[in-house]
């Protein structure tokens, strides 16, 4: 039976917000608007962006069970008798394992102070658990992307729609900004002005990606 270990993991939906519904929002938007101006039919517009909202919901899943899962090598805070073992094999003097032993030490104590001060919980591996907040990440990123996605779903006009998603990603940045300042007890300015920035560069990539395959 593997050793059960404790490492940094979802503490629940907020957490899974935080990470899935930006995800989606983003990715969605960057695809929308880079391929609602492209040589393509309705249809096939639509199903693209239909496929990648869902396999991205997926990788999205995916990701954050691995997440949850954690890994076992940062529960050690000495160095393992295989890791000793390994560097003995080098040649390393003792007195030099010595010292990496110690400073792995005080790196891990160092470590647990940190995750004290900010209010980090670090909690056990549980499969129920890190598959229920998997889910419900994927469901956060499929919200988050059917916003950007809604207008043109809504209007096959796709310059009018594209207009519609674009006022859309920032306003629904700037409010998932905000809320997530109250979350996690931020600075809700500077909060707003980086993820708009990011919504900024993805909406200025799609579109000199579309002025290329135009």
């Amino acid at each position: 039976m593997s050793k059960e270990y404790k490492a940094i993991r979802s503490s629940g939906w907020i957490t899974d917000f935080l990470i899935g519904f930006p995800e989606g929002l983003l990715l969605l938007f960057f695809t929308t608007f880079l391929s609602h101006t492209l040589n393509i039919t309705v249809q096939r517009f639509y199903t693209v962006n239909t496929c990648i909202w869902l396999i991205g919901s997926i990788v999205v899943m995916f990701t954050a069970y691995q997440a949850n899962k954690g890994d076992s090598q940062h529960d050690e805070s000495t160095l393992s008798p295989k890791e000793r073992q390994k560097l003995e094999n080098l040649d390393i003097s003792e007195n030099m394992i010595a010292d990496i032993a110690e400073e792995m030490a005080k790196d891990a104590s160092e470590w647990e102070h940190t995750l004290q001060e900010e209010n980090v919980q670090v909690s056990y591996y549980h499969l129920g658990r890190a598959l229920l907040n998997a889910l419900i990440t994927g469901v956060f990123f499929l919200l988050g992307g059917l916003l950007p996605f809604w207008p043109y779903l809504s209007n096959e006009n796709f310059p009018e729609a594209g207009n519609k998603s674009v006022l859309l990603a920032f306003g629904v940045m700037v409010l998932f900004s905000f809320v997530k300042s109250k979350m996690t007890n931020q600075a809700a300015i500077p909060l707003i002005l980086r993820n708009v920035a990011y919504t900024g560069a993805v909406w200025s990539g799609a579109f000199i990606l579309q002025l290329i395959f135009r």
